[in-house]
């Protein structure tokens, strides 16, 4: 499972908010995904120059080209640090931030695709598309998710989402008990 940090609103670090104050989860599993987009990016502009300098064909030009191209694939693998408090969901990337109400939300769905995401939509219009991994790595995070999302449902706010929204549940669970059962030598 991931590490977490909490922060209260407040902004004091720690696992137990102050009175009054709210925690905010932040994933930080992020950073070795991060780690690994430079890594890939990396390992592709050495080979392509040194596969070019081998062919006796790297110049500055060709050179720019393999740089830019590796750093498209970086920014391309940059993964979103995403952060869940009370009634919002941040997602930040390299070039883009969205947050979303979480008490408000409308729908829930999966999205079709190669890269199964969990997309967010709330009253206000915005959305959010979501690795479900994150919320798979950290089960706090889901439970702020969840109980929000349960709110928007009370209020019959949400209209679609409730079939995604257990399956999310039975994933997270399913993947807590392996968890627990590996980590207590029962498995």
């Amino acid at each position: 499972m991931g590490r977490l940090t909490t922060r209260n609103v407040a902004g004091q670090h720690g696992t137990t908010p102050r009175r009054g104050a709210e925690a905010v989860v932040y994933d930080t599993t992020w950073a070795g995904e991060a780690r690994s987009a430079a890594g890939c990016a990396g390992v592709l502009l050495g080979l392509l120059l040194a596969i070019d300098a081998g062919a006796g064909t790297l110049g500055v030009v060709r050179a720019v080209l393999w740089v830019v191209l590796a750093a498209l694939l970086f920014v391309v693998l940059w993964p979103a640090r995403v952060s869940v408090g009370p009634g919002r969901l941040v997602s930040r990337g390299l070039l883009r931030r969205t947050e979303i109400r979480t008490d408000r939300l409308v729908s829930v769905r999966w999205s079709d695709g190669v890269a199964q995401r969990l997309v967010l939509r709330d009253s206000e219009g915005h959305r959010a598309e979501l690795d479900p991994k994150v919320l798979v790595a950290n089960p706090p995070m889901w439970h702020v998710l969840d109980r929000d999302a349960r709110s928007s449902l009370d209020h019959d706010v949400l209209r679609c989402g409730e079939t995604a929204l257990r399956q999310m549940a039975a994933r997270v669970d399913r993947e807590t008990a392996r968890t627990v059962f590996t980590l207590s030598g029962l498995r």
